[in-house]
């Protein structure tokens, strides 16, 4: 018998194509049509197995999903996840741990030197036919030498100390749980207390992941706290920043610019304030994305899924329930 997977974001036929190339034998892969939680639950209600990326899994699709033995994130991050139900009705929940980390690093990089060498200014001057070499120019930054903090520092955060290396950054984190010395030897890395990290880095970059915790983590206190010439880059979840709080530290002055790949509410609505503003950088949750990436990512997926279907055990580092 066949066991079917869905993939509860919305594909393209090309992406169907490439995925259903990658499958192994004994499955077969539908997509959903549209996000809303009604067509989700219809599609997920009719799968053995769900992958999803930005959709959320609720409860109650779970438990209208009467075949349902396993969901997987494509990806890492299982907020979206209901993962008590998930316990509850005895469904695995599983990830590809680390998969995207050396592709959220190069993102967050390559956001920082964009905002550093005032790339997007520049650009969208030339559009317009300015030429705004002073007016560009006077904001611009080196990152070679600077102090980089790192909010969280796993996969994703370990792999951006590695790439600043090559930019002789003085590299700070903060994390709950500290490395150990010889870790963090390797890493170039200096452990210290989130007040002082806000207090003396010049770029600030989140990598730790949506929890109660770290829901609302940085907002007007942590923007005060904060050089009035500092960058925040934020490639972790929407959740952890207040989106309004930031917006006006960014109008008031209180932190220089932004670069932001994630947000409280996905599709970001069209009129969020901080797709419109000039020292901004946004992007569409794309930080993972990588197509050279996209072969390796999806064949674990498919081997974990494999695992269960087959009652083999699931990579410890992948599963998650």
């Amino acid at each position: 018998m066949v066991a079917r997977i869905v993939f509860l974001d919305p594909l393209s036929p090309q992406r169907m194509e490439a995925l259903n190339g990658l499958l192994p034998p004994g499955f077969s892969i539908f997509t959903t049509t549209a996000r809303d939680e009604a067509t989700q639950a219809a599609a997920i209600a009719e799968a053995d197995y769900a992958i999803s990326g930005d959709v959320p899994v609720t409860g109650a699709m779970m438990r209208g999903a009467k075949q349902l033995r396993g969901v997987h994130k494509w990806g890492v991050g299982i907020d979206n996840f209901d993962l008590g139900t998930a316990r509850e009705l005895g469904i695995r929940i599983m990830r590809t741990t680390g998969s995207n980390a050396v592709p959220v690093a190069e993102t967050a990089l390559a956001m920082m030197m964009a905002t550093a060498r005032g790339i997007l200014p520049g650009h969208k001057g030339l559009e317009r036919g300015e030429w705004l070499k002073g007016a560009v120019g006077q904001h611009c930054f080196m990152l070679s030498g600077k102090t980089v903090g790192i909010v969280g520092l796993g996969y994703i955060g370990k792999s951006l100390a590695r790439l600043l290396r090559g930019f002789s950054c003085r590299v700070l984190y903060s994390k709950p749980n500290r490395l150990d010395p010889a870790e963090e030897a390797e890493l170039g890395v200096e452990h210290v207390p989130l007040e002082t990290l806000l207090a003396e880095s010049d770029v600030i970059s989140l990598h730790c992941a949506l929890t109660p915790q770290t829901r609302g983590l940085f907002a007007a206190p942590q923007f005060r706290a904060m050089k009035k010439t500092a960058v925040l880059v934020n490639v972790a979840r929407g959740g952890v920043v207040v989106e309004s709080d930031l917006v006006e530290a960014l109008r008031a002055g209180e932190i220089q610019a932004a670069c932001v790949d994630v947000f409280e509410t996905e599709p970001v609505p069209a009129d969020h304030p901080l797709l419109h503003m000039e020292n901004v950088i946004v992007t569409p949750h794309i930080g993972a994305a990588a197509r050279d990436n996209f072969a390796a990512t999806v064949t674990r997926m498919y081997r974990n899924i494999a695992s269960v279907e087959h009652g083999e055990p699931v990579a410890p580092l992948d599963l998650v329930v």
